[in-house]
């Protein structure tokens, strides 16, 4: 929001804040209040000089209107409070109350009408109506200010979400119709047609309880928890869009204080880390505001093996969840079995006894995944769990062991060249020895490690105390 010499400015396409929305709804709240009291004044007058039914019954209204505007006042204001620990979701179905006590009230009014106009023409009581310029003029004002309130709250209602002010603009809407009938039937009498005013009123009594009858079936959908039309369909589709989301397990939404509230529950691969399963869910949870601003959606992210998750994947899986280090894990079929080796790190001062209980514990994972007639075979290896030290090598070491991984590189004719970038570094243990050199690109990993392999087997037998070769192969540069 900027701010200018003539009052705060709203920035083009921001949504109002929750605060906002509450001033709003309460204005047109309060606004509807002072014009249905004015206007059944104004009605109630005319009705004293002309004797009109249809005119009474329209004043009678604007004092049910007067009632029925205050309660949705209050009730909008109610619907505003926060959620509390008795209220998780909030207080927005006030508002859904008090458009059912506003559907009550019109449809008790529709029956009143209808019962006072139809005993005038059952007991063929005779009329006196008075159409003087007056009344005409106090119906014209009533249609005047009933249209513009209808077409004010609607479009605050459908702004802001607002039930009770639906509510509102349905009953004005009603208000409306009904003050154009009056019309016409004082009109009908002007011209000598005596049961004009009492038709006028049957009509009036009629279109009330059909605006009564819309408003209680949107009323009741809101309070079955009835989906609103077309949001789960644009809620499902802003969440297959997402990258990262499988499937959608169920999606559960009902509205309530002109939001949207639900549940969502997605399938995930579960090969995911965590820190990417969290950002999956808050990639989405954007999305699904944008196609349903104001949503309130819990999600729940669930994770699942998917189609083209290999048997390698599934293997990592298993030691990832038991946090178990593993390496050179091999997958390969025999017959109708599966058969799988791996590599199992652990302490190495850990004795024999529990270091096998963790590698059982391991392979009846493996067991349980893929069958029990699944061969599983643990190498278990000493893993470095301090931190040893060591130091640079004298630059005469770095110098010897560089021109042995470039003689043997020469000696052997392999694919490998360009040796450079050699640290070697002294520990306890012996010579640690990291280098980069080249390799065509368009070579295969199998073959590069085959070639690498060689070099440092030979390099270890011509130096033993080298006790590990770290080698970085890069692609080659197009000369």
């Amino acid at each position: 929001m900027t701010a200018t010499q003539d009052g705060p400015v709203t920035t083009p396409n921001r949504r109002a804040t929750p605060a906002e929305i509450a001033s709003i709804k309460q204005r047109a709240a309060i606004i509807s209040v002072m014009a249905t009291i004015l206007l059944t004044a104004a009605k109630m007058l005319g009705a004293i000089m002309s004797g009109s039914l249809a005119l009474l019954t329209d004043a009678l209204q604007g004092l049910v209107d007067v009632g029925s505007t205050l309660f949705t006042w209050f009730a909008v204001q109610a619907s505003d409070k926060p959620a509390d620990e008795k209220h998780h979701y909030g207080h927005g179905k006030v508002e859904s109350l008090a458009a059912l006590v506003e559907t009550a009230i019109l449809f008790t009014l529709a029956g009143a009408i209808l019962w006072e106009a139809g005993n005038r023409l059952w007991n063929s009581v005779s009329e006196h109506v008075q159409v003087t310029p007056i009344v005409i003029g106090v119906m014209l004002l009533s249609m005047t200010v009933d249209a513009i309130r209808w077409r004010s709250l609607t479009k605050v209602a459908k702004k802001t979400g607002s039930e009770a002010l639906a509510g509102e603009a349905t009953h004005f809407s009603a208000d409306f119709v009904g003050s154009a009938l009056v019309l016409l039937g004082l009109i009908g009498v002007w011209k000598g047609f005596e049961r004009a005013d009492t038709i006028a009123a049957f009509a009036i009594a009629a279109y009330t309880a059909f605006s009564a009858f819309r408003l209680a079936r949107r009323v009741l959908d809101t309070l079955m928890d009835t989906a609103p039309r077309g949001v789960s369909e644009r809620l499902r589709e802003a969440t297959e869009a997402v990258p990262g989301v499988v499937g959608i397990n169920w999606l559960r939404i009902r509205p309530a204080g002109g939001h949207v509230h639900g549940e969502l529950g997605i399938s995930v691969s579960r090969t995911l880390p965590l820190e990417r399963v969290t950002a999956i869910k808050a990639e989405l949870g954007a999305a699904l505001l944008r196609a349903e601003p104001g949503a309130d959606i819990t999600i729940t992210a669930d994770p699942v093996a998917v189609d083209d998750e290999t048997a390698l994947e599934r293997v990592l899986l298993i030691a990832l969840k038991l946090k178990i280090p593993v390496h050179h894990v091999t997958v390969h079929s025999i017959g109708d079995k599966l058969s799988v080796s791996l590599d199992m790190e652990v302490d190495a001062d850990l004795p024999l006894g529990e270091a096998h209980e963790i590698a059982t514990r391991l392979e009846t994972a493996i067991r349980a995944e893929f069958g029990g007639e699944t061969e599983v075979e643990t190498h278990i290896e000493p893993m470095e769990t301090g931190l040893p030290r060591g130091h640079n090598a004298a630059w005469e070491t770095v110098e010897d062991i560089g021109k042995a991984l470039a003689g043997e590189a020469a000696k052997l004719g392999g694919p490998i060249h360009d040796i450079h970038s050699v640290r070697v570094r002294q520990t306890a243990k012996g010579l640690v020895v990291n280098y980069h050199c080249r390799v065509d690109p368009a070579l295969n990993v199998a073959c590069v490690h085959d070639a690498v392999d060689a070099i440092e087997r030979a390099v270890r037998i011509a130096r033993p105390q080298v006790c590990r070769l770290v080698s970085h192969a890069e692609p080659a540069i197009a000369s």
